[in-house]
């Protein structure tokens, strides 16, 4: 929330800092109370106090009374509540009370079932929280992002998600990616110099945004807004729209319109067929929109919300934490994983194996230059540097830091400057191809040699030969360089190649089983990395992968989006890729089709987790890809993985069965409901008996979210398929209908039922069959050979006895129940074993068909 003007004030001179980005720094750090060093830990608290947590309106959650009242505002709920309010009108008490009771418990139902679902979902999520560096009482310390206030100081580096809108107090290389906001693709320079007053959000170059990420570099920044009164706050009405639909979300979208197709024309079709017969217009009405209720799984959000949260509690007990529900169901359709390899398919452990000079011999001279260049460096940490500071410990006190030019994805090599007795070197070390680039000599002993084209070749030939056996091959260049203000990139030119960094990352132990589990699950794997061709075939092959097909980021980069759409799908292999060409190969496999994971832990690797179908981080990854994942495991390790998408197509499979059993029960119901109307004297069925079988018959639907599943049922990825729901819903629902109709001539014919003992008797027909068809539909398997859940079984017992007792209490007599005969009830009970019978042997040869 933005502050009152009031509480502005206090810490700001006067409209005039709304322009803070044309300010001078230290006016700027006086206006906002604050120093270079940051604020003290008790000011910052009290700012806390005063401005409010660091984040937006539109994030916060709905509380338990907007979620209760949620359960309102479905066209069906308002529709039955209009009908009570019609009863009660017309003094039909008894119908509006039962109608009334019957919509607040299922209200009650839903709502119990999202509150403890949202709550849970809540505690997983908290536990992957942004931080931000900051300067508290002259000390860095993290924080929470939220906890950042007006006058912080924070301390960014690349892979850094930006908490706040600040103005940089100091900047080296630092480049900023800015397209949230701008929609620029390449990341901008930024620089501490003012800009002027009427300079656009894009030109302002001293100031950073929330929601943006920082690519390179490293900067320190004074924070000037936060929360909603940021630039991203100010547009986030447009900026937070609701995210992409996933695709279970797009099949409940289209579940939605085949019912509403098929309860449309069965509802007009029904009220006008009574009318039309004289029936009276307000039953007519009544039934008719109870008909409605009855085709419809009122309970389907709060089982989708049930299972979900259910999942994701289920996938953190394996050390996967759900940033966001819906993608548990987009887990268990992925059929394509993509990932790097370093950490995933390898141990993540690097080890420094040898330093060694252009031909070929140890070192020392090239270790002690790459130790200074790791040791200085103060941009993106990773796990190379710091295999080279525990290799050896030099002696480097005689030197000390001047400058440095940070890493970035483009050069592919990052330089320090360094003084020692009054002389300054450069030293760089990064990619062996780009450091190279820079040199113009070599070092041969202890003099320096021409770098000519044949040594170039017998480099270029130790590189290759190092690298199919594994190695990670990295070059070391150093050159003299005088005194000067600043130094730039352009400073990294006629270098002296030092020598060779060979670094090794052996495979995970256990990986190989674990490819070979994601096969057997459906899901293949393709590996995209920076490093070069033959590295990655060498891990390839040492962790038994087959490669089908190779593709590098040159030939990405002479290849058409067409073309690229056949080549990724026959290719399993993409080396010397930058970041762009990840999120461009994850595009062209989802264009062939295929539901995509991402797997990443860098800041080089956002777009892809972005675009990606499931994007899926580590719990130790920057900032930046942690929030645009979907998913984020505790540990590197794709044995966690496999897991979660086991939970994921379990909670899916879990999901399809309430809407298969539903469904099909009640199309069927609804069907023979409509057809006995038109034959019979009397409605079939009361409204109020309609709405309290579906009620019932959603009690034990409940425990289908914790339902066991066959083996069978998750070893494949599985999508929505809404002709396969619509023919499962008509050919189950004709057997049911069927039967309804033996129920019907046994009724009127055996037992000479008036309308009072026939709609009990159907009542009673109706909940037994529809617990009966849960056990059949749950399992493509016979019923008798797959287990359900134990709650299923409890529940649904409890419902069959309650049912049988129902027209034999006052609570039934409401209803318009009436007891029936044993006889009756035994003639009843075998026509429900029948039908469960003749379900199962139609389910068998449905499969079978489907299977073709």
């Amino acid at each position: 929330m933005r502050p009152s003007a009031e509480s502005r004030t206090r810490v700001r001179a006067g409209p005039a800092v709304d322009q803070y980005w044309s300010r001078r720094q230290d006016d700027l750090v006086a206006v906002l109370g604050s120093t270079p060093g940051g604020l003290s830990n008790a000011e910052a608290e009290e700012r806390l106090q005063r401005f409010g947590r660091n984040a937006l309106r539109s994030r916060q959650r709905a509380t338990p009374l907007q979620l209760f009242l949620r359960q309102f505002t479905s066209p069906i709920v308002l529709i039955l509540l209009f009908a009570t309010v019609v009863s009660a009108l017309t003094q039909e008490w008894v119908d509006a009370v039962l109608i009334l009771a019957i919509v607040l418990g299922s209200a009650a139902l839903s709502f119990s079932q999202e509150h403890r679902a949202n709550a849970a979902a809540e505690r997983l999520r908290a536990q992957i929280t942004v931080k931000a560096t900051v300067l508290r009482d002259g000390q860095p310390q993290s924080i929470p992002a939220t906890d950042v206030v007006p006058g912080d100081v924070i301390l960014l580096s690349a892979g850094s998600l930006i908490p706040a809108d600040a103005v940089l107090l100091d900047a080296t290389d630092f480049y900023v990616n800015q397209a949230v906001l701008t929609g620029e693709t390449f990341p901008v320079p930024k620089a501490p110099e003012p800009t002027p007053v009427q300079s656009s959000l894009a030109e302002r170059a001293n100031c950073v945004y929330m929601g943006t990420n920082v690519r390179s570099g490293s900067a320190r920044a004074l924070v000037v807004e936060t929360g909603q009164s940021t630039a991203f706050g100010q547009i986030a009405e447009r900026l937070t729209q609701r995210e992409p639909e996933t695709g279970f979300e797009q099949g409940i979208r289209r579940f939605g319109y085949l019912l509403s197709e098929v309860m449309l024309a069965l509802v007009l079709a029904v009220f006008a067929i009574n009318v039309f017969f004289q029936e009276p217009v307000l039953e007519s009405l009544l039934f008719s929109v109870a008909l409605a209720v009855g085709l419809t799984p009122q309970l389907l959000p709060a089982i989708v919300s049930v299972n979900l949260s259910r999942g994701s509690q289920a996938m953190a007990a394996h050390g996967v934490i759900v940033r966001r529900l819906e993608s548990i169901e987009n887990l268990g359709s992925m059929d394509t994983l993509c990932t790097d390899k370093t950490g995933t398919l390898t141990e993540g452990v690097v080890q420094l194996d040898g330093a060694l000079d252009p031909s070929g011999q140890p070192s020392d001279e090239a270790l002690l230059y790459a130790h200074l260049n790791a040791r200085f460096q103060t941009g993106l940490a990773n796990p190379l540097d710091t295999a080279v500071l525990a290799a050896a410990q030099p002696d480097i006190g005689q030197y000390s830091k001047i400058d440095e030019l940070p890493y970035d994805f483009v050069r592919k090599r990052m330089s320090v400057v360094v003084e020692r007795r009054g002389e300054r070197l450069l030293i760089a070390k990064g990619a062996l191809e780009n450091v190279l680039a820079v040199c113009t000599q070599m070092r041969d002993g202890t003099a320096a040699a021409a770098l000519d084209e044949a040594h170039r070749r017998s480099i270029g030939r130790r590189f290759e030969e190092w690298s199919a056996q594994g190695y990670r091959v990295l070059g070391v260049a150093l050159r003299e360089i005088p005194v000067l203000p600043r130094y730039s990139r352009a400073d990294e030119q006629e270098l002296v190649f030092l020598g060779f960094l060979l670094f090794f990352d052996p495979p995970k132990s256990g990986v190989q089983e674990t490819i070979a589990r994601l096969a057997a699950l459906g899901v293949q794997l393709k590996i995209i990395t920076g490093d070069n061709r033959l590295v990655a075939e060498h891990t390839a092959a040492s962790i038994g992968l087959q490669v089908t097909g190779t593709v590098s980021g040159k030939e990405l980069n002479d290849t058409g989006d067409e073309a690229l759409w056949h080549s990724v799908r026959r290719a399993n292999l993409f080396v010397e890729v930058d970041p762009n060409q990840k999120e461009r190969i994850i595009l062209a496999l989802q264009k062939r089709g295929h539901v995509v994971g991402y797997l990443g832990d860098g800041i080089n690797d956002a777009p892809a987790l972005h675009s990606a179908d499931i994007g899926i981080s580590v719990d130790g990854a920057v900032d930046v890809a942690k929030e645009a994942a979907d998913l984020v495991l505790q540990e590197h390790d794709l044995a966690v993985l496999n897991q979660g998408i086991l939970l994921g197509r379990t909670t899916f499979a879990n999901t399809l069965k309430y809407i298969f059993i539903t469904t099909s029960a009640n199309f069927g119901n609804m069907f023979s409901m409509a057809g006995a109307s038109l034959l019979l004297p009397f409605l079939p069925m009361l409204p109020v008996q309609i709405l309290l079988t579906n009620f019932l018959t959603d009690l034990p639907a409940m425990n289908i979210a914790g339902d066991s599943v066959d083996a069978e049922a998750i070893e494949r990825p599985r999508s929505w398929d809404i002709r396969f729901i619509r023919r499962f819903m008509v050919t189950f629902g004709l057997v049911s209908s069927a039967f309804d109709y033996v129920t019907f001539a046994a009724l009127l014919l055996l037992a000479g039922a008036g309308s009072d003992q026939f709609r009990s008797g159907w009542f009673l027909e109706s909940v037994l069959t529809e617990l009966l068809m849960l056990m059949v539909i749950r399992t493509r398997r016979p019923f008798f050979k797959s287990r359900p859940g134990r709650g299923l079984i409890v529940s649904a017992a409890a419902v069959a006895l309650a049912t049988l007792v129902l027209p034999y209490s006052p609570l039934g007599r409401l209803a318009g129940l009436v007891p029936l005969p044993l006889s009756l009830v035994a003639i009843l009970v075998a026509i429900a074993l029948a039908y469960m019978t003749c379900s199962e042997a139609v389910k068998r040869a449905f499969y079978r068909r489907a299977d073709e």
